[in-house]
């Protein structure tokens, strides 16, 4: 990603872009393309094999296995091994994009994301005009599994960043910890690192005849337990060797790590692909603890349905009281001509050209509950949508050329009293701009939150006049 890559917009490929190759665990030679798609669309497979060319969701409600890679499946329509190309795509910022494959299987390649990696920067990453909705969490949202000793963590942060720690009781990989703290590393620090597996795995898969595309140089074979020849021969048989061997490190044929601690580093890129299937994009550092598929997936399962259940409040301005205003009282009376007891915001808290939130402490002083209901004091609504327009006003003053304004109501609609206020509340006001404003007209939509609860909505359109 360059410094120019905005994580606040939605992105997809500028062009489509393929690569062919072997299923690890089918054997079955596939072609993969990947094609742009539109805002929204999120990440799709499609067999193009099949009758009818399904397409079928990444979406962790969908997968039905998780015993050797992450497979997706919906009705007659399967398609395993996605997480590696899930990860490289969620490495590479992008948000929308097709997955064309004539086959049951993604291919394996060299085990990692970096082919895939390649062949999007070979194609490029396009910046969409349509805004990138990110999802954070105010609660640590976590996942244990006693049997298989796996604890996973999510918790509130201000990106997304990943640590995991693995511990196979090997002494080959002893203990190994990853981490990503963030997601522009992921093409120099992940995106390289292989799957790996046991011998002894290894050995029970082709047993069973199960890794029919496997390749000594698609996964890490990690040896660690004295190996006869006898052994070693039916691998090398296997694989179509002349030779394998086990040299002191205890990898199979030797091979050469790409970092010390790859297979910590590959757990990440798993985590980073199957937590891909949440559906939305969040802001939140994972602490995973002796990741697998089968955890990742139900961890995916936990943050969807947290997301899903709070995404209301994910508009919802936060009130932090310690935060130094933008506007004080003072600040606001040089602009808005209002005056007690008229004036119904006390400080502005956020400011952009397109949004404004402001604060109105209710208390039982006010002027108004002399006669609003005395006994049960109730903030008149129509005072509410007026200390919305006061708020909005600042908000299209500050985006007018130099000079003093007033704001005049044109029109209200869709408005709507969902929760009463009362004394003691603290009224967050959002006015956001639905359009440019076009002749001092200005055309918003209005939320009154307490807490996290929507109080009142409306939109309102009101004119500028500049004071002569």
């Amino acid at each position: 990603m360059d410094n120019n890559f905005n994580p606040d917009k939605q992105h997809t490929l500028a062009a489509s872009v393929s690569i062919s190759g072997t299923g690890l665990h089918t054997g079955v030679n596939v072609d993969m393309t990947l094609k742009p798609a539109n805002p929204g669309f999120g990440f799709q497979f499609q067999r193009i094999d099949l009758p009818g060319m399904p397409v079928i969701k990444a979406d962790c409600d969908l997968v039905t296995d998780t015993s050797r890679g992450t497979t997706l499946e919906q009705g007659d329509t399967k398609v395993s091994t996605v997480e590696h190309i899930l990860a490289a795509l969620v490495g590479m910022g992008v948000d929308n994009c097709l997955i064309e494959i004539n086959g049951p299987e993604i291919p394996i390649i060299d085990g990692s994301s970096e082919p895939f990696v390649e062949i999007i920067e070979e194609t490029g990453v396009l910046e969409q005009d349509a805004a990138k909705a990110w999802y954070t969490i105010d609660t640590n949202i976590t996942h244990y599994d006693d049997v298989k000793r796996v604890d996973m963590t999510a918790l509130p942060a201000t990106n997304y960043q990943i640590t995991t720690l693995i511990d196979f009781n090997s002494p080959v990989l002893g203990t190994q910890h990853a981490s990503l703290k963030s997601i522009k590393e992921f093409k120099v620090e992940i995106a390289p690192c292989r799957t790996f597996c046991f011998l002894h795995e290894l050995e029970m898969l082709l047993d069973n005849n199960l890794v029919k595309g496997g390749d000594i140089n698609n996964a890490i074979v990690v040896v660690d337990k004295p190996v006869t020849d006898e052994e070693m021969s039916r691998l090398a048989k296997a694989f179509g060797r002349t030779k394998v061997e086990v040299k002191s490190e205890g990898y199979l044929n030797n091979l050469e790590l790409r970092f010390p601690n790859e297979p910590a580093r590959h757990k990440l890129l798993d985590v980073i692909g199957d937590l891909a299937l949440i559906g939305y994009p969040i802001k939140a550092h994972i602490i995973a603890n002796r990741p697998g598929h089968s955890s990742n997936v139900e961890f995916a399962r936990k943050i969807k349905q947290y997301i899903k259940k709070n995404k209301h409040t994910k508009d919802i301005p936060i009130y932090n009281p310690n935060q130094q205003p933008v506007y004080t009282q003072q600040q606001i009376e040089k602009t808005l001509p209002h005056r007690f007891p008229f004036l119904f915001v006390d400080k502005i808290i956020e400011l952009s050209d397109k949004q404004i939130v402001g604060i109105k402490n209710v208390t039982f002083n006010e002027f108004f509950f002399q006669g609003h209901f005395p006994g049960n004091p109730v903030m008149p609504g129509v005072l509410q949508i007026e200390a919305l327009a006061q708020t909005g006003g600042l908000l299209c003053i500050n985006a007018m050329p130099e000079g003093q304004y007033d704001t005049y109501f044109l029109k209200i609609e869709n408005c709507k009293f969902k929760q009463k206020v009362v004394p003691g509340d603290t009224m967050i006001l959002k006015m956001e701009l639905i359009e440019p404003i076009r002749r001092g007209i200005c055309i918003m939509r209005g939320s009154v939150y307490v807490g996290n609860k929507l109080c009142t909505e409306a939109d309102l359109t009101a004119q500028l006049v500049k004071r002569s």
